[in-house]
């Protein structure tokens, strides 16, 4: 599976967390080599990231069911949403591979189960995550986190838009 995406040093430099400095440097000395364009600009593939990272081996990628209500009280809420999630899927032919469950308010960032999802995100370990709305997700910000795990090629599934 071959991502397309082109990172300007800058970009690439703050994925990495390092500097451009630190990319030029690590270019001259071979550790990393910069693509170059026609005109001589450095450029960097999504492929260089994930073998840099050493995840460039990571074939299997996950499809996940990613549930939440704020508390314990709307359990039911929560059954509801993995079962329509689950029916979707299967009416598109699509195979869940994890259904995480979560209860916390979807104002914090601190949820365990949401975090170590974005982390496999981050790792290469997920395709997709199927949702039944955005504020599922997370309340604010949407937008933000599904264009960062894009940077991953990750994508979230909104099933009611």
């Amino acid at each position: 599976m071959k991502h397309i995406t082109n990172y300007k040093p800058s970009d690439f430099a703050e994925l990495l967390n390092v500097s451009v400095k630190t990319l030029q440097r690590w270019d001259r000395e071979g550790i990393l080599h910069a693509k170059r364009t026609p005109t001589n600009r450095r450029y960097y593939t999504y492929d260089q990231y994930l073998k840099f990272k050493g995840l460039d081996n990571h074939v299997d990628r996950k499809i996940v069911i990613y549930s939440r209500v704020s508390t314990n009280n709307q359990k039911d809420d929560l059954a509801n949403q993995i079962e329509f999630l689950k029916n979707f899927a299967n009416a598109k032919d699509i195979i869940v591979d994890e259904v995480i469950k979560d209860i916390g308010s979807g104002l914090n960032y601190n949820r365990k189960k949401w975090n170590k999802l974005l982390e496999e995100c981050m790792e290469n370990k997920i395709d997709s995550i199927l949702v039944t709305h955005k504020d599922r997700f997370i309340r604010f910000g949407f937008e933000w986190f599904e264009r960062f795990i894009g940077k991953f090629n990750t994508k979230i599934i909104v099933v009611n838009q």
